[in-house]
């Protein structure tokens, strides 16, 4: 193959992945034939570069992914873990709606197609080890307890609880972000509050 065809593959497969990147950070519908528009090709083009969304997603979402330690920062001096969760779950949820067509595309994609590599970064875990790392208000819990309230909290700290309360409840964006941020807070208190009586 020619260096000139070579560059124009290249070429090409740069404005289709940017085309995703476009719409995953403007917070649009990310579909293959959206993508194919804006990239300006043609929909069987887009695909034989990425043979389905979800192989695009995992590259398109790259830039807009965020350090979960980054984003604790501000609570660098805060120990209350009931303080720092409820910081972490909003984080997730606000990065959520600025991002949701892609994030439901992402969803999506791990649907239906549960075997398959996900495109899917699973921010709330990392948000959720940050949230817990000052270990003084969990010492009375133990490693068992511990790891039951971080599931707990991935339950409640994802865009599934999120859209299952603006979708199917039908809460504002805003109502449904308060509602999940109040949820994780409770289990992290009553967790925390457990690990109090066991210490007297």
């Amino acid at each position: 193959m020619d260096g000139g065809r070579v560059n124009q593959k290249r070429r090409t497969r740069n404005a289709i992945l940017d085309a995703a990147t476009e719409l995953v950070r403007a917070g649009r519908a990310v579909t293959m034939p959206e993508v194919a528009k804006a990239a300006e090709v043609s929909e069987a083009t887009a695909y034989r570069y990425f043979p389905d969304l979800a192989s695009l997603l995992r590259e398109a979402v790259a830039g807009t992914l965020f350090d979960p330690a980054e984003a604790l920062a501000p609570l660098a001096g805060q120990a209350d873990p009931v303080v720092r969760v409820a910081a972490a779950t909003e984080h997730l949820l606000r990065h959520v709606l600025l991002h949701e067509g892609a994030v439901r595309a992402m969803i999506a994609a791990t649907i239906t197609r549960p075997a398959g590599p996900t495109p899917r970064p699973g921010l709330r875990f990392g948000l959720i080890e940050a949230a817990l790392a000052p270990p003084a208000e969990l010492a009375g819990l133990g490693a068992r307890a511990v790891a039951q309230l971080k599931r707990d909290l991935a339950v409640v700290m994802s865009a599934e609880a999120l859209f299952g309360l603006t979708d199917l409840h039908g809460l504002p964006a805003e109502e449904a972000v308060e509602s999940i941020v109040h949820t994780a807070s409770v289990l992290t208190r009553t967790a925390v509050g457990e690990g109090f009586s066991g210490r007297r």
